[in-house]
């Protein structure tokens, strides 16, 4: 079935980030999303979904498991389940990026802490 970003039904999260869903199905998810200069999620990981991001444009970082990862348009980042992740946009434009979910992560969003492990070698740009 065909779709768009402007027929895909659109949500807020976060304190102004946007959503579109794409494609919507217990085994899988696609989202576009939106996140404005300084914008971030809260750190969180999945029991069951499997994801990746992929920016298509500005920048963002993602940090997995406390390693950071900056990406940058037409790249991506696999995130395996159970594994700590958030993604923020550190940049003064904002980003626009894919999150691709096997299964949904509808239900399936447990809060982690924040990594306060700031040794040397933590940033795998």
């Amino acid at each position: 079935m065909k779709t768009s970003k402007a027929a895909a039904p659109h949500y807020i999260w976060g304190a102004d980030c946007d959503g579109w869903r794409l494609v919507d199905r217990p085994d899988q998810s696609i989202i576009h999303e939106r996140m404005p200069a300084g914008a971030s999620e809260e750190r969180h990981y999945h029991e069951r979904a499997h994801q990746f991001f992929f920016v298509l444009s500005g920048s963002a970082v993602m940090e997995i498991e406390g390693e950071l990862h900056h990406l940058q348009p037409q790249e991506g980042i696999d995130v395996a389940s159970g594994l700590r992740h958030c993604i923020r946009n550190e940049s003064a434009e904002p980003v626009e990026f894919l999150v691709i979910s096997a299964p949904t992560t509808r239900g399936d969003r447990i809060a982690a802490p924040p990594v306060t492990d700031t040794s040397p070698g933590r940033d795998a740009r």
